[in-house]
């Protein structure tokens, strides 16, 4: 799906595509107007140079010799053309690299902000990879677009029409002999486009290829190197980037195909002007100045040709790269939001599921008809085996997802009619993976939040017992962390992430299997400072080691999606069902681990 999605080429123009992404230009509306007058006036400029040079020729050369009376005006002219062109030209590049750098800038903020109001289940189904190529390589080649496309073709088709008028006026016969090859152009053009084309969609299935072998081979690289498969790795690597080559090779062959063959239409074109028009020079029916001035309109007129070959190209790209961008914005996996929200107000802490279903795909239900209360300032865990339905609960409960049946009430309020913003700054989640920002310990835990004092972070590290390893840190709480952690140990993360749990004071605290990364010296530290924590806060904890869970006002065990046992731990032990055979089973291990050691 991704590799396909990847090769989506879409044609050089798309009016529809087209209209959206001229929205993009309508806040920059003069500077667009201010681009497109330069380029009609920059074109019109190098044509006339030809006609000024057609006067000086036919009036102040003859066959005498040189007449010098009244040519320093027109030379005086023409070398005011020259400057005047180069200044609109300059002019006109950067106006365009402004106008492009801006709607991008727009294009990728839009982008990213609608990114963040995509429920999770979005990203699920995306790749991370795929969505960095949105934002970064797809959004850069609507700048090539923008800033050397749209405009720049106005200005190489309105230098095509100024030649054009600009050579009817000097000699209509010549101007066809000279028009006479564009059928030869129009048809080599067809051709090319066709091929490159081709060659365009093979290059962009061969990348695809290339991105997502080097993302999975760098992403396990401790794999590869643990079972020492660099060398099969690198052979298939070798193939995939050759084929990537060769297609490169291929889509240039064809550019290196056309540009000579538009190099030989011009010179057949020249040829042709040649012999009409210095048969007509010889027989006096023409001027030595028009037979000059069309062979300079030659070259004047292929050139832009070959440009918009190349515009061709870069047009290409950006309708695929905005169909893939407009599929990001237009993917409807958001959350409901409330019309009129309900307000959280001083949150008391008592949650209630009622017959609630859920299913990540279809009727495929990982939880049914889960009923339950956590009254304020109670305790609640659950447990059963992986895939039981444990995190479902607290992913709908935060609302990343939408539940299919039933209710779940925060303080007897359905929360589909709070405000998830409102809803989750009441709550605060520590998961197995803790995951780290490329910053500093104290941006980790504050995460910038300006009601969050340096006081209040000691106070929660100290509570953590994260304070012992920052103590012993180069730069305490400046120091970087680097991307996702990695000068941390598994223990070290997950402190953090209990430590930024705790500074943001939460009325609900959810703990998914937290201390399953952490050694036993830290969930000691950790349960001690929780115990005391959790006394006036609702609490939902998922736990695999059951020893942790004995204290909780109730046990739910969940089985197949569906809650089986409920009650404490005494309770449950009394029952002798599914959570008795899990404890005995933990805690025959535990005995056998004590033997052992």
């Amino acid at each position: 799906m991704a590799q396909q999605e990847e090769e989506i080429l879409g044609k050089a123009y798309d009016a529809r595509l087209m209209r959206r992404l001229i929205k993009y230009l309508k806040p920059y509306k003069w500077p667009v107007i201010g681009a497109i007058a330069l380029a009609i006036g920059s074109a019109a400029l190098g044509p006339v140079r030809p006609l000024i040079i057609q006067n000086i020729i036919d009036k102040y050369f003859k066959t005498t010799g040189v007449e010098p009376g009244g040519m320093s005006f027109l030379l005086a002219l023409l070398a005011g053309s020259l400057v005047l062109q180069a200044i609109a030209q300059y002019a006109l590049a950067l106006l365009t690299q402004w106008i492009g750098q801006h709607t991008i800038y727009d294009i990728r903020a839009e982008l990213f902000k609608h990114l963040q109001k995509l429920a999770l289940r979005f990203f699920d189904k995306n790749p991370v990879g795929r969505l960095v190529t949105r934002l970064t390589n797809d959004v850069e080649v609507l700048n090539d677009m923008f800033s050397s496309g749209v405009v720049m073709i106005f200005a190489d088709v309105f230098v095509i029409i100024w030649i054009i008028v600009f050579m009817f006026s000097i000699s209509w016969d010549l101007s066809l002999v000279t028009l006479s090859c564009l059928p030869l152009l129009a048809w080599a053009t067809a051709l090319f486009r066709q091929k490159a084309r081709a060659a365009y969609r093979d290059v962009r299935k061969h990348v695809a290829r290339l991105n997502a072998f080097l993302n999975e081979g760098i992403t396990g690289m401790n794999t590869v190197q643990l079972f020492h498969q660099e060398e099969r790795m690198y052979g298939q690597f070798k193939d995939i980037n050759r084929s990537y080559t060769q297609a490169n090779i291929r889509s240039i062959f064809y550019y290196a195909l056309f540009y000579p063959g538009v190099e030989i239409i011009s010179s057949v074109a020249t040829c042709l002007v040649l012999w009409y028009g210095g048969t007509h020079v010889l027989g006096q029916h023409m001027s030595i100045g028009t037979l000059i001035s069309f062979f300079m309109y030659i070259e004047m007129f292929f050139r832009p040709i070959r440009d918009l070959s190349e515009k061709y190209d870069t047009m290409q790209q950006a309708m695929a790269s905005s169909e893939r961008i407009f599929k990001v914005l237009d993917d409807p996996t958001t959350l409901t939001l409330p019309v009129n929200p309900v307000p959280l107000g001083t949150l008391i802490g008592k949650i209630e599921f009622r017959n609630v279903w859920f299913a990540y795909n279809g009727e495929d239900y990982i939880l049914k008809d889960v009923s339950f209360v956590v009254k304020p300032g109670d305790r609640a865990a659950f447990v059963g085996a992986t895939g039981a339905g444990k995190t479902s609960i607290t992913n709908l409960l935060c609302r990343f997802y939408e539940f299919q049946k039933g209710e779940i009430l925060i303080d007897d309020k359905d929360i589909r009619t709070i405000d998830p913003a409102e809803l989750r700054s009441a709550m605060a989640i520590v998961m197995q993976d803790a995951f780290l920002f490329s910053t500093d310990i104290l941006s980790n835990i504050s995460l910038g939040s300006p009601n969050i004092s340096f006081e209040r972070v000691e106070y929660a590290a100290a509570m953590t017992g994260a304070d012992k390893f920052i103590a012993r840190l180069p730069k305490l709480y400046e120091e970087q962390v680097h991307e996702r952690g990695v000068v941390l140990s598994s223990g070290e993360k997950q402190l953090l992430s209990f430590t930024r749990a705790l500074a943001f004071d939460p009325k609900i605290l959810i703990l998914d299997e937290a201390t399953a990364n952490i050694d036993t010296e830290s969930e000691i530290m950790i349960q001690s400072a929780t115990e005391r924590l959790l006394e006036r806060r609702t609490s939902l904890v998922i736990a695999h080691r059951l020893s942790t869970i004995q204290h909780a006002e109730q046990i739910l065990v969940m089985h197949h999606g569906e809650i089986r046992e409920r009650g404490t731990h005494r309770e449950l032990l009394a029952i002798n069902g599914i959570y008795a055979r899990l404890y005995r089973l933990q805690y025959k291990d535990q005995t056998v681990e004590a033997a052992a050691a």
